[in-house]
């Protein structure tokens, strides 16, 4: 079941935390991904009814788009982690700086989500991003952000019936 997602600037979506990092200081250490994760991933829990399963299942998909935006940066700059909640669902964003778009493995699209995406996205990313689309029933994009930027933003569901 894949759902449209709502356009980032969509008046449904409520803040509920962004956290922003040199580039240089996050690529500094690997760990730094699963750090990220954890804290976003308990915020993400709020509000269940379990909010430690709800957080454990989603830090899995969390973490590799976490990991994803770790091996596509090497730019100078800023990196930005940004949940938001709507009613239906709970985004996250990873805004950054890009590197050459053929090394990162990955590429943009203005496509609502991944799945069905065509054979012009073959790369081992995007299989990666289709997969967990399907798993955890996300809409999943990848974006051109300004000229130089790109943005990873997921959309889970927030019900709690994961499979």
């Amino acid at each position: 079941m894949e759902e449209q997602a709502f356009g980032f600037d969509d008046h449904a979506l409520a803040p509920m935390v962004s956290l922003e990092l040199n580039v240089a200081m996050f690529k500094s250490q690997w760990q730094f991904c699963d750090r990220i994760t954890e804290y976003l991933s308990d915020i993400l829990g709020q509000s269940h009814s379990d909010p430690a399963r709800y957080s454990n299942f989603l830090s899995v998909a969390a973490n590799e788009l976490i990991e994803l935006a770790f091996r596509s940066t090497g730019e100078p700059g800023r990196i930005s982690f940004s949940l938001y909640r709507s009613a239906t669902f709970n985004r996250l964003r990873i805004a950054f700086a890009r590197q050459d778009r053929e090394s990162t493995g990955i590429r943009s699209t203005e496509r609502p989500s991944l799945a069905g995406a065509g054979s012009d996205l073959k790369s081992d990313g995007t299989i990666l991003l289709r997969e967990l689309a399907t798993i955890f029933r996300a809409a999943i994009r990848i974006e051109q952000d300004g000229a130089h930027g790109m943005q990873i933003i997921a959309d889970f569901p927030s019900t709690e019936d994961f499979q």
